[in-house]
């Protein structure tokens, strides 16, 4: 459905904002679970528990009959290898480093998403975006300098220097995913990707029990179901934002994200972002939401170039 039909951009805002909180309680309830748990096994909780609030969703809509009905099994299966994989490195980071610098360096993505659609896709990106995405990959340098830094060094910074190094390998394969959820989109429907997603995540994620997944206590299990369940939800609240505004309206709000995650990680967790988390996080913010607004201004543009037609042209 089209958003122009029901378009309610300041409902399309709420509904993005509670998808980013959303998200951000499943973040808040894998790290609460604890450090010792394994990156496939939560991988599979929240891939698992999250079909369940996508499943009535589409009922609701009824939208659910055929949603599993594709051309192109191969293609899902690996956007979900790939989207898994990312979703793993992410979840190994968000338990050993403050959730501020884990959503300021999964800001990456969306600038590296520009680089692989010119590289993959084909896109024509010009020097506008080109230094947008030079300046938001600096901003992630100046976030993630310490911590390399400390894995030169040794001792327990490896620990953290590895996430960083993994949140940022995650941030690459996820702008990849995205590429592979574009050409999806060509022909298959937005449900498909998403419960095929789902689904190929919850076994392959399965496939890791062999590899060190932990006995969980009650509450760590409990825990790990409702990132799931957030998770789910937010995917909901995410798609139905889209129904009432379109992408570059919603678009920059995504970037609240790094102020929703500063407010729970200083009164949950006790942490305070560090000078160089704030830094980085102006230049990465700023350089997405400036190719959000200079996509904006090219689509206007090719629209209005569609609009005006060889035979609507006066000689």
């Amino acid at each position: 459905m089209p958003f122009e039909a029901n378009a309610n951009p300041l409902r399309g805002i709420v509904l993005k904002l509670c998808s980013i909180l959303a998200f951000l309680c499943m973040q808040t309830c894998i790290k609460l679970a604890g450090e010792g748990i394994a990156p496939g096994q939560v991988t599979f909780f929240r891939s698992f528990f999250g079909i369940a609030p996508i499943i009535v969703y589409l009922s609701w809509r009824h939208e659910l009959k055929g949603a599993y009905k594709t051309q192109r099994p191969v293609g899902h299966f690996l956007r979900s290898l790939i989207g898994i994989t990312s979703m793993g490195m992410g979840f190994y980071g968000l338990m050993h480093l403050p959730l501020p610098e884990v959503i300021a360096l999964g800001y990456a993505m969306p600038l590296l998403s520009v680089v692989f659609a010119a590289l993959l896709l084909g896109e024509a990106v010009r020097i506008y975006r080109w230094s947008a995405v030079g300046i938001g990959l600096f901003g992630v340098m100046i976030i993630s300098w310490p911590k390399l830094t400390l894995f030169r060094e040794g001792g327990m910074g490896s620990t953290e220097a590895l996430a960083v190094a993994l949140v940022l390998a995650g941030a690459t394969l996820g702008a990849l995913a995205m590429i592979q959820v574009r050409r999806l989109l060509i022909t298959e429907k937005g449900p498909t990707i998403v419960l095929y997603f789902s689904s190929f995540a919850a076994l392959l994620s399965l496939a890791t029990l062999p590899f060190g997944w932990s006995s969980l206590a009650v509450w760590p299990m409990v825990l790990l179901i409702l990132s799931g369940l957030f998770g789910g939800v937010g995917q909901i609240m995410m798609t139905e934002s889209y129904r009432f505004a379109d992408a570059s309206t919603i678009a920059p709000f995504d970037y609240s994200s790094i102020i929703f995650g500063i407010a729970i990680s200083f009164f949950i967790f006790g942490e305070i972002p560090t000078m160089n988390t704030l830094t980085g996080s102006v230049f990465v913010v700023g350089a997405g939401i400036f190719i959000i607004f200079r996509e904006h201004r090219l689509g206007l543009e090719r629209r209005k170039i569609r609009r005006v037609s060889p035979s609507q042209t006066p000689n």
